[in-house]
């Protein structure tokens, strides 16, 4: 996908306060610290649209840009560890639930996950909690550049074994590298791919 324009259409406390419309959105979320404004400024070319920081816990609203009219990218909160209070993150764990579970137009939850670590225990459950809602969700692992193939592949492996009794079929997974910018092409022949569907979906319910 060719990117002409970007927007950034605004930060919102809760889900109920976003823009309503029928735009199909894409959101991005996974522990704290794991690439995530990183990987959506190399998505879209531009390395201060979203807020990068070494501390966890720097995106704390649900950020929203709109790309070429077509499309929105969700920057949500990450979720486990970060430098805020117990009651901040409790917060946002309500706003990250109440966004993913009644967000009609909500197209694909991209989680993102260190490819350098072995499976955390709070990405399978996240990642098990997102099927047991019947999310739409692909893997993102983030940070290839920072160790070997082989053990990337392993931890990939490995997390899908964990997956395994929980899913009929198990998530899609891509990897990249925001330092590297690779991946980039996959992530956005992806969100073309799913884009494609939604679009035929909602105007075929259009015609009838």
């Amino acid at each position: 996908m060719k990117i002409k324009e970007i927007e950034f259409i605004g930060s919102f406390p809760k889900e109920e306060k976003m823009p309503q419309d029928l735009l199909p959105e894409f959101a991005f979320i996974g522990r704290s610290n794991v690439g995530k404004s990183s990987l959506i400024n190399m998505l879209c070319n531009n390395e201060k649209l979203a807020k990068v920081s070494s501390t966890p816990g720097k995106t704390q609203l649900i950020n929203v840009f709109m790309i070429n009219k077509r499309l929105k990218v969700i920057d949500l909160p990450g979720f486990g560890y970060a430098k805020v209070s117990q009651k901040l993150r409790k917060s946002w764990g309500q706003m990250i639930e109440h966004y993913l579970i009644n967000r009609s137009n909500l197209t694909c939850v991209f989680v993102l996950i260190d490819s350098r670590l072995e499976p955390q225990k709070i990405d399978a459950e996240f990642i098990a909690w997102c099927g047991e809602h019947n999310l739409p969700l692909a893997l993102i692992y983030t940070k290839s550049d920072k160790s070997k193939l082989n053990t990337i592949n392993q931890n990939i492996q490995k997390m899908r074994n964990i997956l395994q009794p929980i899913f009929q079929n198990l998530p899609d997974t891509l990897l990249t590298s925001a330092e590297k910018k690779t991946g980039k092409e996959e992530v956005w022949d992806y969100i073309e791919k799913v884009l494609v569907a939604f679009e035929k979906f909602i105007h075929e319910n259009k015609i009838k």
